[in-house]
């Protein structure tokens, strides 16, 4: 594990440029004002996960040095604006509800493939209660599905057929 105010060996570290475990801090001249920003990239990604403003030295004019505390507080922090992405993506890509049809809970997922040419959803019907069964239906349906419980019971009620 690496120790906080000692950084790794071979990463490159000065006043506005940090690179450890993974992740790049770089201070830049904000654009919109006359202070600065700092720039957080994981390693291997062309866009960084975070951007924010980075404070003023004691000079007013140049920015204040990265240190390892604040490497540290700015790699927490883009881990979490990270995570907090991809937990918004699956919430986007994958919907669930819970029907009663009969005597049955039905769970009806809707998974959404997002093939940047022609991403599709696929439908898939199973009973609540055993999920380890093969599914009752599955099925392919466009990417604007919009999956509810009416919408659900619909097409368990029609017999699994392509929803409208």
């Amino acid at each position: 594990m690496t120790d906080i105010a000692t950084p790794a060996a071979n990463a490159p570290q000065d006043p506005r440029h940090w690179r450890d475990d993974g992740w790049s801090a770089r201070v830049i001249k904000n654009e919109d004002d006359d202070g600065w920003a700092v720039e957080m990239t994981k390693d291997g990604e062309p866009e960084p996960a975070l951007v924010g403003p980075w404070t003023m030295g004691r000079d007013k004019k140049n920015p204040k040095p990265l240190d390892a505390t604040a490497f540290h507080t700015l790699v927490k922090t883009a881990y979490e604006v990270r995570r907090r992405h991809e937990q918004h993506l699956h919430a986007t890509l994958h919907k669930k509800v819970v029907v009663v049809s009969g005597d049955a809970n039905i769970t009806v997922t809707l998974d959404i493939v997002p093939d940047e040419e022609h991403p599709y959803g696929v439908l898939t019907a199973f009973e609540a209660r055993k999920r380890d069964d093969p599914p009752l239906a599955t099925m392919r349906v466009a990417s604007s599905f919009k999956l509810s419980e009416t919408s659900a019971l619909a097409w368990i009620e029609g017999g699994y057929r392509q929803p409208e």
